[in-house]
């Protein structure tokens, strides 16, 4: 089983950094890692002409790292060992990226925000980008691990996200609810009785689910399975989340079911552009 040994949280020197470091020294005390990267890239072309001569005779760099050091001094409270990294690229994406191959990054944390703030494209393209698992996080998340909600459409990339929440659960002891979001199939619904189908699919989702943890040997999990209604599969699966309380979401970067369209290309993407009141976290 794959496990979090290297974490590397991107930072941007925005409001939320704090409430990042302050995450990251959780998941450090619960998965206890060998260490944590923070990683911030400065783009000196977006400094305008206007300042560019007043900035001549400052040492940005050293400045920013005594920022960001002073940041994680006050924030990051585990005993893992940590470093911080700065640099200056045209692409951020890029640079995290060069991080996470040079020092076999794990997971990547960033921060839950909409384009409007100004990182969320970024944060978009390294959903993309990264190999590693990368999970978002929100302002003000609760620093708890009691409660994991997984989606699943029984393929074998999403067991990868089952696998996942269940390395998290022995880590800390959260229960894992295993969530599986159905529609009926529209093209099929003016000739169907509706009545008489949803029964039979919850059925067959339910044979399914056994299955499923069967074959991965997965036991102590919780089940759902819940009809999208009128709703996309992402946002069922996250107000059902947020409904159970849940502190944090897993799902994994692809997917595909006859019954639901838990395909990440889709759904994962709906779920990392939505504003989140719990993290998300993507498992590859």
């Amino acid at each position: 089983m794959k496990t979090i040994d290297k974490i590397l949280v991107a930072l941007d020197l925005t409001s939320t950094d704090a409430d990042l470091i302050k995450y990251a020294s959780f998941l450090s005390e619960q998965l206890k890692p060998e260490k944590i990267y923070f990683v911030h890239n400065i783009k000196k072309y977006e400094i305008s002409d206007l300042f560019q001569e007043h900035m001549k005779e400052v040492d940005l760099e050293k400045l920013i790292s005594d920022e960001l050091d002073e940041k994680v001094a006050d924030n990051f409270t585990a005993d893992t060992p940590s470093e911080v990294l700065i640099s200056e690229d045209p692409y951020t994406e890029s640079l995290i990226n060069y991080v996470v191959h040079k020092y076999g990054i794990d997971l990547v944390v960033v921060g839950n925000k909409s384009a409007s703030e100004g990182a969320g494209i970024v944060s978009d393209k390294l959903m993309r980008l990264l190999k590693c698992d990368i999970v978002s996080v929100p302002r003000k998340a609760r620093m708890s691990m009691e409660n994991i909600w997984t989606g699943t459409d029984f393929s074998k990339e999403s067991a990868k996200a089952l696998q996942m929440a269940k390395y998290l659960s022995d880590s800390t002891g959260a229960k894992i609810t295993i969530a599986n979001i159905f529609n009926v199939p529209v093209q099929f619904a003016p000739y169907l009785n509706k009545d008489e189908l949803v029964p039979k699919i919850e059925k067959h989702t339910r044979e399914k689910f056994d299955k499923f943890l069967k074959k991965h040997k997965i036991t102590d999990v919780e089940t759902k399975v819940i009809r999208g209604r009128d709703t996309s599969i992402a946002e069922k699966l996250n107000l059902e989340a947020e409904k159970a309380d849940a502190d944090l979401l897993v799902v994994a970067d692809k997917g595909g079911n006859v019954f639901s369209s838990l395909l990440v290309g889709s759904v994962t993407d709906e779920l990392f552009d939505r504003k989140l009141r719990i993290p998300l976290w993507v498992a590859k």
